[in-house]
């Protein structure tokens, strides 16, 4: 049977089948302040609380133990040693980071987070369409070295993007960056989108595979962490 890890929200578990299944790659997007990083971590602390870890590789720098804490509550101090954080300074290190994801990957480990996969990656890109190129085939290495794992090892793995605005029918749609190459791997998506209100946001979960299915639910930001909101 395989292991399913709860976002803590019973709407997008339900969207995903139970959870966040072993093998299968979600692409969560979104403007900021939207509740990405909290979803990464809500996961990881639901991850340790099955008794598997999670290895986060930050490479925005924003995974904080206060965070952590606030999600964990009680159970912060026996849960943290559960994760293992990676933190790239440039795409470099992003690189040898995944280049060394399977020299950390045993049996208890049940989730990969990425928080953001491309905020290196838009660091570095350029006028130069020569860098460009470059830069989108080792994201689609990465990306796929990232699919490989997740299914030979059994883990699950949750990938954060930026976001960008594209004009699309006259209309400003907000995508991830590198969308060609995150969709092209990613099982499913999670688009957070901001409300009139600060601390709701809508989630959009689209399957990719085994079908094409889109359903909505909100939810709403709070110290704890992501839970439903009922409007």
């Amino acid at each position: 049977m395989k292991k399913l890890i709860p976002t803590g929200c019973s709407s997008i578990d339900e969207s995903l089948g139970g959870g966040l299944a072993e093998g299968v790659i979600i692409l969560v997007f979104g403007e900021a302040e939207t509740g990405k990083t909290t979803l990464a971590i809500q996961c990881a602390v639901n991850c340790a609380r099955m008794g598997y870890k999670t290895l986060f590789i930050d490479c925005n720098h924003t995974f904080f133990p206060k965070r952590m804490a606030q999600i964990a509550g009680d159970d912060f101090e026996s849960l943290a040693p559960h994760v293992i954080l990676m933190r790239p300074r440039d795409f470099k290190q992003q690189t040898l980071a995944f280049d060394e994801l399977n020299d950390f990957i045993g049996k208890k480990v049940g989730l990969i987070v990425v928080d953001t996969i491309t905020s290196l990656y838009s660091e570095n890109i350029g006028g130069e369409a020569k860098k460009g190129f470059a830069l989108n085939r080792e994201l689609n290495r990465q990306m796929a070295g990232l699919a490989q794992i997740s299914k030979t090892q059994k883990v699950a793995s949750l990938v954060i993007s930026q976001v960008r605005s594209v004009v699309f029918q006259e209309q400003a749609v907000v995508q991830p960056v590198a969308t060609r190459v995150l969709k092209f791997w990613a099982d499913t998506t999670i688009n957070l989108k901001p409300t009139s209100r600060s601390d709701v946001v809508t989630a959009s979960v689209e399957t990719h595979r085994p079908r094409h299915a889109v359903k909505k639910a909100f939810l709403k930001i709070e110290e704890k962490g992501l839970c439903d909101y009922k409007s």
